[in-house]
C-alpha cells in the first residue's frame, strides 16, 4: 500500500496544506513565504527520497514564528499518517552529514515518545533571511506531532548557512532510514511492548 498523507491545517496565524509520500522520487513543490525555509524543506524531499507539496500562508508580516513551526507540526502529521501501523519499517536512523567544513548528526526513533534535543551553537542570527533560532521550533513541532525521538546537533562548522543546510540534510536521511521497510520485517511491529 501506498504511505502517503495529505493534511491541511488551518488556524488563525497559518493555512497550510500538505502532501507527502514517503516512497516518493524526490520530487517537491514547496512554498511557505520564506525563501530559505523552501529550500531547506526541499532538502528534506531531495536527501528523504520524499515527494513533498507544501503550501502555507502564515502571517509572516507579523513574524516567521509560526508559518515554521506549523509547517513542523505538519509535516510531523504527515509522517504519522503516512506510516499506519509502523509494522516492517526500521524505525530508528541516523546520519553524519558532512558539508565543507561543517558536520552535523542526527538520529531519530520513531518510538512513539515526542523528545527534541538540539545541540547547534550557530553565530548568524539569520541566514538567506530564515530566522536560525526557529530552527528549533521546527523539529520541536515535527517530533510531537510524529511523536518521534529526535536528537540533531552540529558538531562543528564556521558558515552559518553550512550548518543549517546540513542540519536539515542529516535530519531527512536519518528519517529515510527509520521510516525504511525491511521485508523480512514485514508483518512485524519494531517494539517489544507491542505498541509504537
Amino acid at each position: 500500500m501506498p504511505r502517503t498523507a495529505a493534511i491541511h491545517r488551518k488556524t488563525n496565524e497559518t493555512d497550510i496544506r500538505l502532501k507527502l509520500n514517503l516512497d516518493g522520487q524526490c520530487k517537491s513543490r514547496i512554498n511557505t513565504g520564506i525563501r530559505f525555509f523552501d529550500h531547506m524543506l526541499d532538502l528534506v524531499a531531495r536527501h528523504g527520497a520524499f515527494d513533498l507539496e507544501i503550501s502555507a500562508k502564515g502571517d509572516l508580516d507579523v513574524d516567521q514564528h509560526h508559518t515554521v513551526e506549523d509547517v513542523g507540526i505538519t509535516l510531523g502529521e504527515a509522517v504519522q499518517k503516512a506510516l499506519g501501523t509502523k509494522r516492517g519499517i526500521l524505525r530508528a536512523g541516523y546520519f553524519l552529514m558532512p558539508m565543507d567544513e561543517t558536520l552535523a548528526a542526527a538520529a531519530i526513533d520513531l518510538s512513539g515518545r515526542p523528545y527534541c534535543v538540539i545541540n547547534a551553537k550557530i553565530s548568524a542570527k539569520q541566514v538567506g533571511g530564515f530566522q536560525v533560532e526557529l530552527l528549533e521550533d521546527f523539529f520541536q513541532g515535527f517530533a510531537q506531532s510524529a511523536r518521534a525521538n529526535l536528537h540533531l546537533r552540529s558538531l562543528y562548522g564556521r558558515s552559518s548557512h553550512h550548518q543549517v543546510e546540513a542540519i536539515f540534510k542529516a535530519f531527512a536521511r536519518a528519517l529515510r532510514f527509520a521510516v525504511s521497510r525491511d521485508k523480512r520485517l514485514a508483518r512485524v511491529l519494531p517494539s517489544t511492548k507491542g505498541l509504537l
